[in-house]
């Protein structure tokens, strides 16, 4: 186990707002911090983050937790790696606890990984900065392509040597496990910076190539990409790490680490397509850049820059393939919302190439001058290929307004749909017209689809004590949901009550307890069972820690080290009883036992429909048994309902 104190002392560094802000660009809004969510696809920010209380909470996905929490979730990672993470960036030593065998698996896995990977990028430096064929091949490449020694070094550059296998023998001397070395396809375990022969030998995968680590977000060695400096025949002229456990292509951006804190301060990112790329371009100035890597655009990536900003700046080859290769992917960032513009350099020139040769400001002075928003580039562009021929007119301007319909903003989208009528020479309202047309396409197929994941679902059991004699059915629709609604409802508030007061003493006639054992004892002997298990493990950690000495029970289940009940108690802290404008304990006393009162009510009246239903299916079915049984509990119900309600009223107060 980690000691207390030292989870305690990470708690007490690690501020929400620091944790986060290496993540996400935060505006101060009020007492708060706002900015995009990392976890899910949102044009307007909604992710907020409260200094004061210590969380994060997203009010469009739900997402909320502290800082240990969010560390877990943005980098997929144990509670101990989270713990670990914070620990070495606030210089606090973390000791282990004891996992489960597989917590303790997918960590092994992973750190594993981590440090084989974290080995070969010192390994390919030592290549290039320390040995005669590394110094005489893979540096004098880099100084050749124009780089400055501190640039090389800022990367993190490396050469892989071109004969033998040195670093697969280097790997196993120093005990690496074959299977981190390696790759699986089928379980994505390994680093893959080695491959395996038929015969059971390993070989280096990046043999005779100048090495390029990719970064996470936060710095790690993810992947390797790795070019060839001669020409072979059939060997491609970079090769990358494999998909794995920690590195996906899709979801990486060259660059990240080193540009994120200038994008978000400039609040603009430029976008580039190779590695050297950015690198020229960090090299003359112009730090806010980062590299697709030569792979198509993807979604993840696109969220990935949208965390620290939402104007983007495509770079591109003036050639024929480079004008192509701006097209593509381009309406995903306009579909994300982004402001984006675009820059062809002059023929024959790449952003590396035009980085060589011209400073900083020279080159924001080019772009400034030739950049170009993406719609009129995508319709000066394709008129110029449609020329006059009706047909690939038709064409073009459909391919305009779908790119305009794709633009979540609607002042924007009619800013643009004046634009290209004016330049197309075109009718403003057929075209705005068209594009309504294809945003409603739009909105019908995502309902099309969320119908149809709903249809394929199966339904969840009702939550409800099941009557003897009837069956425990999933609730359906109409009245029936009510109740089991409400017993939701009212059992989430005791337990946010809880969360928020459970220390807190209350007068119960005449007698003292804490709202935490009121509402427990009164659950318990009514044998009310939680509709939800972290519920139970709410309830369960209260009566094991309640009489610990300074216990506080928001504190203690924000700072949960199990993910479920720390979400659950920072999305109940986020979102706090509003009634309940001071900590006045007769006040507090009043509403638990509404609530509780409440949650009596519902389920006997869940009880009694349930009795209800199964008459009607006794009657129907000519089951006499079963109905004089079911009747014969009626009475009792219905006398307990009275009873429960006439308590209720007299006591009720407006929430």
């Amino acid at each position: 186990m980690i000691p207390k104190e030292t989870i305690d002392k990470i708690y007490s560094a690690a501020k929400i707002e620091e944790v986060v802000s290496d993540y996400v660009t935060l505006h101060k809004r009020g007492a708060n911090l706002i900015g995009l969510c990392p976890f899910h696809n949102e044009k307007t920010g909604s992710f907020t983050v409260s200094p004061s209380k210590g969380i994060y909470k997203c009010f469009g996905c739900g997402a909320s937790g502290h800082s240990v929490g969010f560390i877990m979730e943005i980098e997929q990672c144990s509670y101990v790696e989270a713990l670990k993470q914070l620990g070495k960036k606030y210089h606090i030593e973390v000791e282990e606890r004891q996992l489960s065998a597989d917590e303790q698996q997918r960590q092994d896995d992973r750190e594993s990984m981590f440090v084989v990977n974290d080995y070969c990028n010192q390994w390919f430096q030592q290549q290039l900065w320390e040995t005669e064929e590394g110094k005489a091949i893979g540096l004098s490449y880099f100084r050749e392509r124009g780089l400055r020694d501190d640039i090389i070094r800022k990367f993190q550059l490396g050469y892989s040597p071109e004969k033998g296998n040195p670093l697969a023998l280097s790997l196993k001397k120093k005990g690496f496990d074959e299977k981190y070395i390696t790759n699986n396809v089928d379980t994505k375990i390994g680093c893959g910076v080695c491959g395996k022969s038929e015969d059971g030998r390993l070989y280096d995968r990046f043999r005779d190539r100048v090495m390029f680590p990719i970064f996470t977000v936060s710095g790690k060695p993810v992947a390797f990409a790795g070019r060839i400096l001669k020409k072979k025949e059939n060997v491609g002229k970079y090769v990358n790490s494999p998909d794995s456990i920690i590195y996906s292509k899709t979801n990486e951006l060259y660059g990240i680490f080193q540009a994120k804190q200038t994008i978000a301060r400039k609040d603009l990112c430029y976008l580039v397509e190779g590695q050297m790329d950015a690198i020229s371009m960090h090299q003359s100035g112009i730090e806010n850049v980062v590299a697709s890597g030569g792979t198509a655009l993807t979604k993840p990536q696109i969220r990935l820059i949208k965390r620290f900003t939402s104007n983007i700046t495509v770079l591109y080859d003036g050639d024929a393939a480079g004008i192509h290769a701006a097209l593509r992917g381009i309406d995903m960032f306009l579909e994300e919302g982004f402001n984006v513009k675009v820059v062809l350099l002059p023929d024959g020139e790449d952003p590396d190439s035009y980085a060589q040769s011209h400073d900083a400001s020279e080159f924001i002075r080019y772009i400034e001058s030739n950049q170009t928003d993406f719609i009129r580039f995508k319709s000066a562009l394709l008129s110029k290929d449609a020329g006059d021929d009706p047909h690939k007119r038709a064409e073009l301007i459909k391919d305009i307004t779908s790119s305009i319909a794709i633009i979540p903003d609607q002042i924007t989208r009619q800013v643009y749909v004046k634009d290209t009528a004016d330049r197309l020479h075109m009718d403003e309202q057929l075209l705005t017209r068209e594009v309504i047309r294809l945003r409603r396409e739009k909105v019908a197929e995502a309902e099309k689809r969320r119908n149809s994941e709903t249809e394929n679902s199966t339904p969840a059991e009702t939550v409800s004590p099941a009557f003897p004699g009837t069956r425990n059915t999933p609730v359906s629709s109409g009245k029936k949901e009510e109740p089991v609604s409400r017993l939701e409802k009212n059992y989430y508030n005791l337990m946010q009550m809880i969360v928020q007061f459970g220390e807190q003493p209350v007068e119960i006639e005449e007698t003292i307890l804490s709202i935490g054992d009121v509402i427990i004892l009164t659950l318990e002997n009514d044998e009310i069972k939680p509709p939800k298990a972290v519920y139970q493990h709410i309830i369960d950690e209260f009566k094991r820690h309640s009489k610990d000495e300074g216990f506080r029970a928001e504190t203690f289940y924000k700072f949960h080290p199990d993910p479920e009940i720390s979400s659950m108690a920072v999305e109940m802290i986020a979102s706090p009883y509003r009634w309940v404008e001071a900590h006045d304990e007769n006040r507090l006393g009043e509403l638990v036992i509404q609530l509780l009162f409440e949650i009596k009510l519902t389920v006997i009246e869940t009880q009694i429909e349930e009795l209800n239903t199964g008459l009607k299916e006794a009657q129907q079915t000519g089951d006499w048994e079963r109905m004089k049984t079911l009747l014969s509990y009626q009475p009792e119900l219905l006398q307990r309902r009275n009873e429960i309600s006439k308590q209720l009223g007299n006591r009720i107060i407006t929430l």
